[in-house]
C-alpha cells in the first residue's frame, strides 16, 4: 500500500495535470497524516479547508480504484465529510483526481 508521502506525491502530480479543484480539500487520514489540496498546491500541512474528508489511507486508495462506493463509505461511517452538499458538488472532480492518483 502507498505511504502518505507516495499518495501526496501522486495527488500533487494529478492536481498539476488536471483541472484541479476550485475549493480547498483536506484529506484527514485518521491518525496517519493529512493531505491538503488547494488547486495545484498539495501539501501535508494541516490547514483549514472548505471540505474535510476523514477516511483511512486504505479506503482512500479503494475509493480511487472505485473498489469502494463513496455513498456506501459515508453511510457506513468509513468516510466522514465536513460539508455533504459541497462534497456532492465536488464529487466528480475529486473522483477524477483520486483516479489519476492511484
Amino acid at each position: 500500500m502507498a505511504t502518505l508521502e507516495e499518495l501526496t506525491d501522486r495527488i500533487r502530480r494529478a492536481a498539476a495535470s488536471g483541472d484541479g479543484l476550485d475549493r480547498t480539500v483536506k484529506l484527514d487520514l485518521r491518525g496517519e497524516g493529512v493531505i491538503h489540496v488547494d488547486g495545484a498546491s498539495v501539501t501535508n500541512d494541516d490547514r483549514p479547508a472548505d471540505l474535510t474528508v476523514s477516511v483511512s489511507r486504505a479506503d482512500l486508495v479503494r475509493l480511487g480504484k472505485r473498489e469502494l462506493d463513496p455513498m456506501k463509505a459515508v453511510m457506513t461511517g468509513r468516510m466522514k465529510l465536513s460539508d455533504m452538499g459541497l462534497a456532492f458538488s465536488l464529487q466528480p472532480k475529486i473522483q477524477a483526481l483520486f483516479e489519476r492518483a492511484v
